[in-house]
This record gives C-alpha cells, structure tokens and sequence, in this order.
C-alpha cells in the first residue's frame, strides 16, 4: 500500500466516525470498505525521491534499503552518468533533474542531499507539489526564504524536516547528560579544525555552492543554541585563502556568541590546506567545574580530580534520523527537532555573516 493510498483511508476512516454515522443505511455500506487503520499503516510504504548522490545521499539510501516502510523510487544528481551508477546500488531509477523527480505522482517524500545552494529551491518545489521533505541543514541559505518554506509546509500540511543529526550523537548525549554537574556556566569553547593538504576542488570549498561558513555548517552554532538557548549578539572573522575566484583552499572563522543567560561561547570552524592541526574540541566551563570532549574522549573536571565520560558512537545517525522522520510520517510521532529551531539557528548564523562582513556586532533581535 502507498503512503497515498494510506491518507486516503485515514481520511476514510475519519468521515464513518462523524459525518456518515447518522445514516444507519450508509454506514451498512461503507463498512464493506472499513480497514484495520493500525494494521494499514504497518503496510503503507513511503515513496521517496532523493536529491544528491554524495555523502549524505549513501547513508540516506542505506537507511530506506534496509527499512520495509520505504521504497527508494528515484534519484536524481548533478551528472546522469554517476546517478545511473549509484541508483543502480540500490534498485531505484536515475532522472536527469531534480525538478522531473519533484514533480512525479510515485513520490511522497522527497530527501534533499545535494549542495547547500540548492536546499531551498528544492525544498519549496518538493512542497508545491505535495511532497512531504526531508533536507539537510541548512535549509536554506537566506532566513526569508527559509521562513517562506515552513510556512509552505504548514499550508499545505507536509512533513517539512530539517536534519540536525549532530544532537543524536553520542558528543551531544553525553553534555545534556552532564552538563548540570559544572554549576552555572559562564564560558563554552567549540572548535572543529580539518587540515587537508592539498585541499579538494570540490562543492563544499565553493563559496557559492557552500554558503557562509557557519551557515555551512549549521550544526556547529546549532549544537550551542539546542544547549543553551536564545542569543543575544555575535561577533564574528573570517579569512579565505585562495587562488581562483570560485573555490577556496583554505577557511578561517570564528565566532564569539553572548546569549542572553550571559554565557559567552566561542566557536572556532576551519578547514583547509593552511592548517596544520586536527582538531575537534567542545568544552564547557561552570562554576563548579568542566566538561572537556576531545574527538571521541570526554572528561568532567574539577578541582584535584578528573572523572573520565563515556562517549557514544557518531555511526548511524542518518539511519536513526531516516527511521525517526518516517515514523512520523506513518505513526506521528514526535521529531526530534523543528523546523523553527533550525530557523532560528540560522539567524543567529546570519548574525555572524553580517558581523564577519561589516566587523561590527550585531545582534539578533535585529535579524
């Protein structure tokens, strides 16, 4: 059974339990075409379309082989040749563009794995043509046209999910887990450092394909807002080296975000080929004591003692996300981020790209 097929007999379902109940005549008749609605939607499959052929496409595509819920129908990328290929992997048809794939009727859920440019042009045609839509932060690279598609999705009642995997990893788990331990907290460091020599010539160092850094990379500011709330003003530098007009070798920047509970956080995000030293490094600093994650190792520090923090895997997310949406879609259970939570990160993210722009501070309420 479809998902479409599946919201009709709900819908179905709704009108013999009001509008036709007075009339014992029709009801006699509408019961040859009742359903077990429970036993239906452990039948109902949800089409899916999906929109890249990358990093995030793979793990997508493995999560909807593996779940008996989903039926991957078709792929779209930037080039026809490796989309062939890489459908080929897993038993789905390659279209030529995502614009054909949007618009097909065999598609219920379109997922939005493609550059960051794209989010939301693809994201508001998704929705224009009913489709329910799963997409990778950011969801778009302007706060207007970000807010335009959630108001999209709720008009037209789709499913609109923004990906935030990185509050269901083990780094976040285990800082909401200890986080009250340290006292009031004055001071958050979060830095991700990626050397890569020599740097690659591809979409994610394309200025215009990637957007602001931290736009970008969404879930660095976001993983700070899921944590400790409203902003209150960013400051924020960046730096690029580079040796053509388009793409990048190297990003730079940093962001200083005051909250309004008078936390100040720094959030360091580079990468590139004038780096020299890896580093992924979150701490948080309180009154009563620290919390310091350095790649997969956690520590709680106090005075004359360290207590070691057990760290869960960063593997699977995208199959947790992937099976969390569609038991939504299929069940309505609870998401475990909105779409206006993301808006909002996105903001304060906006904040920083006109900070880094005019080296003034700004703040968010002026967003």
């Amino acid at each position: 059974m479809s998902l479409s097929t599946f919201s009709a007999l709900r819908t179905q379902d709704s009108l013999l339990s009001t509008g036709f109940t007075h009339t014992e005549k029709l009801q006699t008749e509408l019961v040859t075409v009742m359903y077990n609605s429970e036993a239906s939607s452990k039948t109902a499959k949800v089409r899916v379309g999906l929109v890249g052929t990358g990093y995030a496409a793979k793990f997508r595509s493995e999560a909807l082989l593996h779940d008996a819920r989903s039926h991957l129908v078709a792929i779209a990328g930037n080039e026809l040749a490796n989309t062939e290929a890489f459908a080929q992997q897993y038993q789905a048809e390659a279209v030529s563009s995502w614009e054909q794939l949007v618009e097909r009727d065999d598609i219920d859920l379109v997922i939005i794995s493609t550059i960051n440019r794209d989010h939301g042009t693809i994201a508001r045609a998704a929705l224009t043509h009913g489709k329910h839509v799963i997409v990778e932060y950011p969801l778009a690279l302007d706060v207007v046209e970000a807010q335009e598609i959630i108001a999209l999705a709720k008009a037209n009642n789709k499913v609109l999910h923004v990906e935030h995997i990185e509050i269901l990893g083990g780094l976040h788990q285990a800082l909401r887990q200890h986080i009250e331990k340290v006292g009031h907290i004055f001071y958050v460091r979060y830095s991700t450092v990626t050397p890569l020599h020599p740097a690659p010539r591809k979409w994610t160092y394309n200025h215009e394909f990637f957007g602001f850094p931290l736009m970008g990379a969404l879930s660095r500011l976001h993983r700070l807002t899921d944590l400790f709330g409203e902003v209150f003003s960013v400051n924020c530098h960046q730096r690029f080296w580079q040796t053509e007009t388009d793409y990048f070798q190297t990003c730079f920047c940093i962001a200083q975000l005051c909250f309004t509970s008078g936390l100040l956080a720094q959030v360091v995000y580079g990468k590139g080929e004038t780096l020299w030293q890896q580093e992924r490094k979150f701490e948080v600093h309180g009154e009563q004591g620290g919390l310091i994650f350095e790649g997969e190792k956690g520590l709680f520090v106090q005075a004359g003692e360290t207590t070691p923090i057990e760290v869960g895997t960063r593997r699977g997310l995208f199959a947790k996300d992937t099976t969390m949406v569609l038991d939504h879609i299929l069940d309505g259970t609870p998401l475990y981020v909105t779409p206006e939570q993301s808006l909002y990160t996105l903001k304060v993210a906006e904040a920083a790209r006109r900070a880094a722009d005019t080296g003034l501070t700004i703040f968010i309420k002026d967003i």
